[in-house]
């Protein structure tokens, strides 16, 4: 890879490579039948034999192409050596093909931090729910989310053997967003998006303040950034401090990328600096039109509950 490229799109396209190669760590731990299941701080909060496979793999790539980046991953693994067979060591030649916008030309390897959540929608995916999990990979500049990847290792999976498995989604701000068709719910028609496994009082009465004509139900942030990106929902709305950076930095940058926004409950934006609290502790609020629509009619009570940092 020539080092002449953009550092940005050097590492959005190795970003790209390893986390279609994670989408193949997680599809053969399934495959395996052995999920290998530990409990973190609750019977909602866990780890799989594939997220702790899926961190080492993107970590140990990344942090050998890309010294001086700062990597945060969600699981706290110990320093050891990484096997052969999660070893990466491609990248996508067409996203090199891309123009790196010009604001974003000349930023360095230190400037630049990436989030890693190697298994976004664990509970679901451990429940045989498969199309809701994930793999994240978020790049952010200044604290901000500036570009983000996507895999979804189980997309079409419901499709059979006739079916190509597996997709990635990734995108750059002032370039755009790639991997789907971009669509939106159709005029007049309020669809949120939420939580299947977190909910509380304070998240249905956000999301009934909302006036939605349907409400979805599913795990993973990412795969409902995709829902919002995809025309399968309006708004995702989540009134609670579950989701964390490594959450939403990659389905922040592509919602942005194609116009979208992600915000706290307060309409407050998110930072993605290296040493941010990792909770996103007043909630996301995340919609491709309408954002403002949507933030007026979260309830005073919700805000005063979710103080924004």
């Amino acid at each position: 890879m020539a080092s002449d490229l953009a550092v940005l799109m050097r590492l959005v396209a190795s970003a790209y490579t390893v986390a279609e190669k994670a989408g193949t760590i997680v599809r053969k731990v399934v495959q395996s039948g052995e999920l290998g299941i530990v409990e973190k701080t609750g019977a909602n909060d866990l780890q799989t034999l594939a997220d702790r496979l899926v961190q080492k793999s993107i970590c140990a790539y990344l942090s050998k192409s890309f010294p001086k980046v700062t990597i945060i991953g969600e699981e706290e693994l110990p320093d050891e050596d990484v096997e052969e067979e999660l070893l990466e060591n491609g990248y996508n030649s067409l996203i090199l093909q891309e123009s790196c916008p010009d604001q974003y030309a000349s930023l360095k390897e230190e400037e630049l931090v990436v989030w890693v959540d190697p298994l976004d929608g664990t509970k679901e995916y451990t429940e045989g729910l498969l199309d809701h999990a994930t793999v994240l990979i978020g790049i952010a500049y200044g604290g901000t989310a500036i570009a983000g990847v996507i895999n979804q290792p189980f997309y079409n999976y419901q499709m059979g053997t006739v079916a190509s498995l597996g997709r990635t989604i990734w995108g750059v701000l002032g370039l755009g967003a790639f991997g789907f068709q971009l669509q939106e719910v159709p005029d007049g028609k309020r669809i949120i998006t939420t939580t299947r496994s977190h909910s509380s009082k304070l998240v249905f009465d956000a999301v009934q303040a909302m006036e939605p004509h349907d409400v979805i139900r599913v795990g993973g942030a990412g795969n409902k950034i995709i829902q919002l990106v995809e025309g399968k929902a309006s708004a995702y709305v989540f009134a609670s401090p579950g989701c964390k950076k490594w959450d939403t930095c990659a389905p922040e940058a592509i919602l942005h990328a194609v116009g979208g926004k992600l915000t706290d409950m307060h309409g407050n934006a998110y930072r993605y600096d290296a040493n941010v609290k990792h909770m996103n502790s007043a909630g996301v609020l995340a919609t491709l039109r309408n954002h403002e629509y949507y933030s007026s009619r979260v309830p005073q009570a919700v805000l005063q509950a979710l103080p924004s940092d």
